[in-house]
């Protein structure tokens, strides 16, 4: 290959095809959605249990209860201790996640395909028949308040729980962290995650998936044989009453004495997974901040050389969640980060993007998106999506159809109603004494100081 070609860039094949797989729907007369795909590429299957025991339930006072209890299912059942259900999954070679989130707890495992049948009863054992050892909790509770320590000390996360503090109004679940604060995470006993299984882990209003090399008649018949006795119905969700601290802008500086580098976050409250701009948004964002060839990354690493990174980000839950560009910088270059990537936002909601940054980014989103499902785990947790968002079975059927379909005008639309400059607040965790003077200089909103945890 001669010097010449090297020096241009090849132009990006066609979009290859990609079928994503059928999704099977049945429902247990419990009340148990059950969603199964058929997947026989490798002798392998994954087993999602989602369960509507999120975060976003709680208020600040047992902040961190879904989370401590999920965390506790290993701990054992009323069959066996903790050590003989490692055991016992670690026989037939099944893995055991938990997962919560603000809208869900999520129960994984996979095995073998011809491991099923075990490996089921196993996860419904977990579900059905927890046992909540004091000593198993208090390991878990200690845990907790060791990792509680530990982010009230790391820089990344003062900055951010004080974003998220700052951005939404008191009382509000996402204003808070996901795991609780030592306050609401002290009191938790085995009597309170007794009492949190016994409201939310139930059939009715939580679902099944499975995927890999089994068809839906032997999920059916399967589910119904290890969950079929499982009895009740969640308790009523209540609404999240998304309400932001304010609507105006300004700047929050978290001081930390001496500290060499900013922490910045620059956001409000952004979209419910519902929003009709879901698509442009993943556009639009990939365009800001969403790919290394973003206009933020572009801007702060490439041309100014402010940072290694800067992402931002739609965290789009049940609620409206966080809309947030994050980056760390320099002290001494930390006003002029600021101003760069305000600079930025802004124009693309003045102006909005370009015809040729709409296509890149939504190639760019058609293209990676079945390299997010190669195992049955990636499929599995699609599918446990479309059963927390209440979203039809068909959806990733045309997914990639929808992204590639998103207007210039979609985008900036979306650019306008879904950013709003002025209301923007910027949290800079640093030397207060450094960064507060320049801040102040860029004219931009009132510069407050408090002091780091």
């Amino acid at each position: 290959m001669s010097a010449q070609s090297r020096s241009v860039m090849p132009p990006a094949g066609p979009v290859r095809p990609f079928d994503f797989p059928p999704v099977q729907a049945e429902v247990l007369d419990n009340g148990l959605q059950v969603r199964s795909v058929q997947v026989g590429r490798v002798p392998v299957v994954t087993t999602v249990v989602v369960l509507d025991a999120g975060e976003g339930l709680l208020d600040h006072v047992r902040g961190g209860l879904s989370v401590l209890t999920g965390d506790c299912l290993e701990g054992g059942t009323a069959k066996r201790t903790g050590v003989e259900l490692a055991e016992a999954l670690e026989t037939i070679g099944a893995g055991l996640s938990i997962g919560t989130g603000w809208d869900s707890t999520t129960v994984s495992l996979s095995c073998l395909a011809d491991r099923l049948d075990e490996a089921m009863s196993l996860l419904a054992e977990v579900l059905i028949q927890p046992l909540f050892p004091v000593d198993e909790v208090e390991r878990i509770r200690g845990q907790r308040l060791a990792a509680i320590r530990q982010r009230e000390m790391n820089p990344v996360d003062i900055a951010t729980t004080a974003s998220r503090r700052l951005t939404y109004a008191e009382g509000v679940p996402y204003g808070r962290p996901l795991g609780g604060t030592a306050e609401s995470v002290e009191p938790f006993s085995p009597d309170a995650a007794a009492a949190f299984v016994a409201a939310r882990y139930r059939p009715k209003g939580s679902g099944l998936v499975v995927v890999g090399d089994v068809d839906a008649d032997q999920v059916r018949s399967l589910v119904e044989t290890h969950f079929g006795e499982w009895a009740g119905e969640t308790e009523f969700r209540p609404e999240i009453d998304v309400q932001p601290r304010t609507r105006e802008r300004g700047i929050v500086v978290v001081n930390r004495a001496d500290a060499v580098q900013s922490e910045i976050r620059i956001g409000h409250v952004g979209q419910a997974r519902s929003t009709p701009h879901y698509f442009a948004l993943r556009v639009l964002n990939t365009v800001l901040g969403g790919a290394f060839t973003s206009r933020l990354n572009l801007n702060l690493r490439e041309e100014h050389g402010y940072t290694y990174g800067v992402r931002s980000r739609f965290m789009a839950r049940r609620g409206a969640g966080p809309w947030c560009v994050s980056t760390a910088v320099g002290t001494d270059v930390t006003a002029d980060a600021v101003r760069e990537a305000v600079t930025e936002i802004t124009n693309l909601v003045a102006e909005g993007p370009t015809e040729e940054e709409v296509g890149a980014a939504r190639d760019y989103l058609a293209g990676v998106f079945p390299l997010q499902l190669e195992t049955t785990g990636q499929i599995a947790a699609r599918i446990a999506e479309l059963l927390i968002y209440d979203l039809p079975d068909d959806y990733y059927a045309d997914y990639r159809d929808r992204i590639r379909s998103v207007t210039l005008d979609e985008a900036h639309e979306a650019a306008r109603r879904c950013i709003r400059p002025d209301e923007m607040t910027v949290v800079v965790g640093g030397d207060s004494a450094e960064i507060k003077g320049p801040l102040e200089e860029l004219g931009w909103g009132p510069v407050t100081v408090e002091e780091a945890p």
